[in-house]
């Protein structure tokens, strides 16, 4: 039982250290692959890596392979040579021997013998030990007359199957070949020769270790590693500098830039030198220079257009205030005027309530635009609001002849706003849908979450054009100029929406198909500060392909 507890608790810990081993290699993976989007200076330096290493080793590789190969050229011409004068040393041995009796094993045991010795060669001067070729391992062997079993004087054994075969026919061969020896193994290369001064089949194998060749490969190779790697490091570095001095200029213009969008329109770059960076430095330093004019000329003359349509809203306050009086007086007599100029009086105080307006809109976004508007927020219940804007254009779309429609939540939908904005972001949603509506219901929609409010107006009338859904919120555009309107709008109702949506925080939607109608959505958050969650309802209304008839005004709560 303590056994298999042990087992137990050691395979846990070893599936513990693997699984940390997973984690940690997980996250330096994600590490590197952020710092490799991120890091020009990396992509180069690891992509030169790779690419060097790929030429250092094709490069290695065809050097060692060339270099094993002079080596063994050498040691074969070499061996060849050494081979053809031990032959030779046989021959003289086996100069009148008896090849019928024991004499032959003598003069074949001697021939071995003289190889052997640091003494023998074909001339006399070079032996087994100081020859061209090096040390080899001499093996003679012959077939006896009337035996099949070859005889061998010396390691017969080791010699390939296919070297004696090629030797038996009279060739000389060689064969490079790894043999096992004292419990190790060992490269020799086997050269082969028959002899032919007997009457009888003899062959000669010289053995020649290749244990020096062998080291000096890997001499070669250990050289070739350690130089590649030194080199790949030399070439780390200088790639790391060199992108170093491209990086550096490039990253110095993008911290210009960040400045510069953010407001600091004096930050330049430093104009070093007179090479590419410096022309870019150069330009970069125009650039801000002219964006920067442009800027104050742009703002100098958005000031000078809010501080005008302030000045005229304001002066023309004064003598529509007379204007207003006179119309006023006028129309309270208009009982005692002609038919036609009673009409011309209710015309003019109409219109002069639409000047009013006007003025009054033009007030309102000239202040917007000056960004001196504050937000006076507080709790409250936008159902209260939604019915105050329906009571507001309740005349409008009983002239128009469409039915208003609430959708309130029975919960109290409570939230941090300003009340007279909402109001009127309301009140110009549901006039819009009033006069796009072709006399079909409109409906209002209020829904909420946890962080967000969210109300839609949604129409059935003649609906918006592709790309009419953002230029609906421009000021005084209108989609059909020629189209008839119900509430006499000024043109800046939608505009002003849009920004009182956006200084609580929230956001004045659009969409609409033709022929389909179209929706508005506003979206407000519950509590300033918090950004907007998810729509409780869609922009896209689900009932987009509905139908709806035109039915008698009736109003829903």
């Amino acid at each position: 039982m303590r056994v298999r507890a042990f087992v137990r608790r050691h395979i846990r810990m070893v599936v513990r250290q693997i699984g940390r081993a997973v984690v940690f290699g997980r996250e330096r993976s994600v590490a590197f692959g952020e710092l490799w989007r991120r890091s020009l200076q990396v992509r180069v330096v690891v992509s030169t890596l790779a690419l060097s290493s790929a030429v250092v080793f094709v490069l290695g590789m065809v050097l060692q392979n060339q270099i094993t190969d002079r080596l063994l050229s050498s040691k074969q011409q070499a061996a060849t040579v050494e081979t053809q004068a031990a032959v030779a040393v046989v021959d003289r041995e086996l100069l009148g021997a008896d090849v019928l009796g024991d004499s032959l094993v003598n003069r074949l045991s001697s021939a071995r013998t003289k190889l052997s010795s640091p003494s023998s060669s074909a001339d006399d001067q070079s032996n087994a030990t100081d020859s061209v070729a090096g040390a080899f391992e001499p093996v003679i062997a012959y077939d006896g007359r009337d035996v099949t079993t070859v005889v061998s004087v010396g390691s017969y054994i080791d010699v390939p199957v296919g070297l004696r075969q090629a030797v038996q026919n009279n060739q000389m061969a060689r064969q490079v070949f790894t043999v096992d020896r004292d419990a190790s193994r060992k490269t020799f290369l086997f050269v082969g020769a028959p002899v032919t001064s007997a009457n009888r089949p003899i062959q000669l194998y010289l053995l020649f270790p290749l244990t020096a060749e062998q080291n000096t490969i890997n001499v070669v190779q250990s050289t070739l590693i350690v130089g590649g790697l030194v080199l790949l490091l030399l070439l780390a570095g200088i790639a790391n500098l060199v992108t170093r001095q491209v990086v550096r200029p490039v990253r110095r213009a993008a911290e210009a830039a960040e400045r510069f969008a953010s407001g600091e329109l004096d930050e330049r770059m430093a104009v070093i030198g007179e090479d590419d960076v410096a022309k870019l430095a150069e330009s970069y330093n125009q650039m801000a220079e002219s964006i920067k004019y442009q800027i104050q000329q742009l703002e100098e003359f958005g000031q000078l257009q809010r501080r005008f349509t302030s000045d005229v809203s304001h002066e023309l306050r004064t003598p529509l205030t007379t204007v207003r009086m006179a119309a006023d007086v006028l129309h309270a007599s208009r009982s005692q005027f002609p038919a036609g100029l009673a009409r011309s009086t209710e015309l003019l105080v109409d219109e002069l309530d639409r000047f009013e307006s006007l003025l009054g809109d033009l007030l309102e976004i000239s202040r917007l635009d000056a960004g001196v508007e504050e937000l006076a927020a507080e709790v409250t219940d936008v159902r209260a609001i939604a019915k105050r804007a329906l009571d507001s254009v309740r005349v409008i779309a009983e002239n128009a002849g469409s039915r208003i429609e609430l959708e309130l939540p029975a919960a109290p939908a409570t939230a941090e706003v300003d009340a007279r904005r909402v109001e009127r972001i309301l009140r110009n949603l549901l006039a819009n849908a009033v006069d796009h509506g072709e006399s079909r219901p409109v409906r209002l929609r209020l829904a909420f979450d946890d962080t967000t409010l969210v109300v839609t107006v949604r129409d059935y009338g003649v609906g918006l054009r592709t790309g009419e859904a953002e230029l609906v919120f421009n000021r005084f555009w209108r989609a059909d100029p020629s189209r008839n309107r119900h509430t006499g709008g000024t043109g800046l109702g939608l505009a002003i929406s849009v920004e009182d949506a956006r200084l609580h925080g929230g956001a004045l939607e659009a969409w609409g198909e033709p022929g389909r109608g179209a929706n508005f959505r506003l979206l407000l958050p519950r509590q300033q500060g918090v950004e907007l969650g998810e729509s409780p309802l869609p922009l896209r209304p689900a009932d987009d392909t509905e139908v709806v008839a035109q039915q008698p005004l009736e109003e829903v709560r």
